[in-house]
């Protein structure tokens, strides 16, 4: 879900069961989410032990489904290593807070760091002074600015979620022969490059069958503003095509204002992958038809990244002896025909 993510204070994810993702810093319940289990690790090649390395690892605090994942993924993946210490930091919402941590970690000279920014813009400079001191950083989700700052980052594709939910929309509406389509649109955080980036990719999905957004709000990644958020929307129009909501941690509170409002005219689509929204699509009677992927498990991905850089290693499947600068994972579409899939892969909102 990639900056500072008011993100989910209820739980959702995607694994971090709290975006986004994901992506809030505002919690609401404490979150309790089981999150997707890594793969065992393989035996053979890369994943024979090697030389002893320590990961640092810092992240936002726990507060939603998505980011909640995103620790127990980095933990457990790193436990599955012989030759790996993991040293994770106190997670934290609290930009300074994070800095001085990550700060902690410099000092005592871990082979590598992944960070998972609470804005990348803030802490780029603390990230150069890691790669300045001879410290690898994998870059999670939020990216840093400057390249210099890290040396390879993983994430979702916050553009090709807007994709995902607006080609899934557009079909539908078209193969319905819906003109003039009313589409409403439930952003994260409006500042956040991320949501801009999902916003552009909707936009320009939907623009392919000749529809554009009727209306948009953002709902800050919580529950409770996305309750307030799809009321406010539901009221103001009082008959919708279609809807996409960025987020399926705070599509707890969209989902609970819909049925609170008996309102059922609609197909809806989610964002992240989360195990309730899995659920509502596997029912079939949920207006919630499809959610587009943006999953935690890409905190598994860091730490095995960080390892194989500190450990001066490539990836085995690749002809380069180098790990790549940049991976991004594709952002899938979840419907009711390919929701049983992905059920591993989920996490509690």
């Amino acid at each position: 879900m990639s900056d500072n993510v008011a993100r989910r204070g209820f739980l959702v994810g995607g694994a971090v069961l709290l975006a986004a993702g994901c992506t809030s810093n505002e919690p609401e319940a404490a979150p309790s989410s089981a999150a997707p289990q890594p793969a065992p690790a393989a035996t053979g090649g890369n994943e024979q032990p090697g030389e002893k390395v320590v990961i640092g690892f810092s992240a936002p605090a726990a507060d939603h489904g998505w980011i909640a994942a995103i620790a127990k993924n980095a933990e457990a993946t790193a436990k599955q290593y012989s030759d790996i210490e993991f040293k994770p930091v106190e997670p934290t919402n609290d930009i300074n807070q994070q800095i001085s941590a990550v700060e902690s970690l410099i000092a005592a000279k871990v082979n590598a760091l992944v960070i998972l920014p609470n804005d990348g813009q803030q802490l780029n400079q603390v990230a150069l002074q890691a790669t300045e001191a001879g410290i690898p950083v994998v870059n999670l989700d939020r990216i840093f600015p400057d390249k210099l700052a890290y040396r390879t980052w993983v994430g979702g594709d916050n553009y090709g979620m807007g994709v995902a939910a607006g080609h899934f929309i557009g079909k539908q509406l078209k193969d319905k022969g819906v003109s003039n389509p009313v589409i409403v649109e439930i952003q994260g955080i409006a500042t956040l490059p991320l949501t801009q980036d999902r916003t552009k990719g909707f936009e320009d999905a939907l623009k392919t069958y000749g529809f554009s957004v009727t209306a948009k709000q953002d709902a800050q990644f919580t529950v409770e503003t996305g309750n307030e958020v799809a009321t406010s929307l539901l009221q103001a129009h009082k008959k919708i095509d279609a809807m996409w909501n960025h987020d399926d941690d705070q599509g707890v509170g969209v989902l609970a204002a819909i049925k609170e409002a008996s309102r059922d005219e609609f197909i809806m689509v989610g964002g992240a992958g989360s195990l309730n929204a899995m659920r509502e699509i596997q029912s079939g009677n949920s207006v919630l038809q499809a959610t587009v992927t943006y999953s935690p498990t890409m905190a598994s991905s860091a730490i095995k990244l960080a390892r194989l850089i500190a450990q001066g290693k490539g990836m085995s499947d690749l002809v380069e002896n180098q790990v790549p600068q940049s991976i991004t994972l594709a952002s899938e579409t979840i419907t009711k025909e390919n929701v049983e899939k992905y059920l591993a892969l989920g996490f509690e909102s």
